[in-house]
């Protein structure tokens, strides 16, 4: 492979540009190509990002010259266009969720093993440096026995009737929001940080405002602005706002996570405590260089953030000594670096350090039975 690797962007929202932003800090890494829903926004958008060319998504598969294709758009379009860049060659980042079903998902994971092209999912929550820390001291044997997981991810961007995004139509976004949305990077996060799996679910869902006001007129997600009474138009939402569910894990013990997109204050508040038969930990993503361990008989502890200090196999996530903060888009840069590793490689490891489509499978099923479990008020198995 050529010493630069070429990648292009399906998508320009909110994720988007922040994989652009991660993209750029990498060396050898180009972002020649960004892909919108017609030519003509596609030209706007480049030259905005300063980004070369401007394609159709059809027309960009025709570019022989590149590598990699990050799938930045709504959940609807993810299996067709990651199916679509694989035929035609070029390795996958898809964002979360990997499809719309189990089954899209299931053939995505069949199709990258029988192309052998590289794949990836965005759970770039996994790679705050303290979260790898947790995984390391996990399998040194600090944590002990897990016993308990208690997790939160908490946010207000749809705390008012009047706030919309295209998650909110399950046409484009699927049946469950904000365990699909936020709730899956917390899911995932357990699993891999604990290293054991969750063998069944119990939820139950809220949704605060079955009626919301969709706006006429274009807002950008995140953007907090608001319109007129005038530019809103009353429709029924059928999914979450808020949602509980209850764990339980293969080593026979239990744990509970609380998601929610209403809490007014919280912004991007994912919380996780894991008490241990050595020790508790717990991570806060918005004090993402901080990492608390508690102990029962001697005084608890912060690890902050410093390459000096935490284990080797966390410290190729830090970029920086120890003071100086690394945040939400440091993440997407340290999982790109090992996903273009490997296509640099030329071929997925056996074991990737990254979350692959197979991870992205895992989150669908689990996610499928928590929203079984919601309809049927009741225990589901994995």
């Amino acid at each position: 492979m050529a010493q630069t690797i070429k990648a292009a962007i399906v998508g320009t929202g909110f994720i988007g540009p922040a994989h652009l932003e991660a993209l750029r800090r990498i060396p050898n890494i180009e972002v020649t190509g960004l892909v919108e829903v017609n030519q003509e926004v596609a030209d706007a958008k480049a030259a905005e990002l300063g980004i070369p060319n401007a394609y159709t998504f059809e027309n960009m598969l025709k570019d022989d010259s590149i590598d990699v294709v990050h799938i930045c758009t709504p959940n609807f379009l993810h299996f067709p266009q990651s199916k679509a860049c694989m035929e035609a060659g070029k390795h996958v980042v898809c964002e979360k969720p990997l499809s719309m079903t189990v089954e899209e998902a299931q053939e995505l994971v069949s199709f990258a093993k029988e192309k052998g092209m590289i794949n990836a999912v965005h759970f770039n929550l996994r790679y705050y440096p303290m979260v790898r820390q947790m995984k390391v001291m996990r399998e040194k044997g600090e944590l002990g026995d897990v016993y308990s997981v208690m997790g939160s991810y908490l946010q207000d961007w749809l705390y008012f009737k009047t706030d919309y995004s295209w998650r909110l139509d399950p046409k484009q976004s699927g049946g469950s929001r904000a365990v699909a949305d936020i709730g899956s990077h917390l899911l995932d996060m357990t699993e891999y940080v604990t290293g054991l799996k969750i063998t069944a679910v119990m939820a139950d869902f809220s949704t605060v405002h079955p009626k919301r006001l969709k706006p006429l007129k274009a807002v950008e997600s995140f953007s907090g602005k608001e319109l007129d009474p005038s530019d809103y138009q009353e429709y029924d939402v059928t999914s979450e706002d808020y949602a509980t569910i209850l764990l339980r894990f293969d080593n026979g013990n239990t744990g509970s996570i609380t998601v929610s997109q209403i809490n007014a204050g919280r912004k991007n508040r994912l919380n996780i405590e894991i008490s241990g038969s050595k020790s508790s930990f717990e991570f806060n993503a918005e004090k993402p260089n901080e990492l608390w361990i508690g102990k029962r008989e001697t005084a608890n502890s912060i690890l902050m953030k410093d390459p000096a200090l935490v284990d080797e196999g966390a410290r190729s996530l830090v970029s920086f000594p120890g003071g100086h903060q690394e945040g939400f888009p440091d993440t997407s840069k340290q999982l790109f670096k090992e996903v273009y590793a490997a296509v640099r490689e030329g071929k997925q490891p056996e074991k990737p350090t990254f979350p692959t489509f197979a991870d992205g499978l895992r989150e669908l099923i689990i996610g499928d039975a928590i929203v079984e479990s919601n309809e049927k008020e009741g225990w589901v198995k994995i």
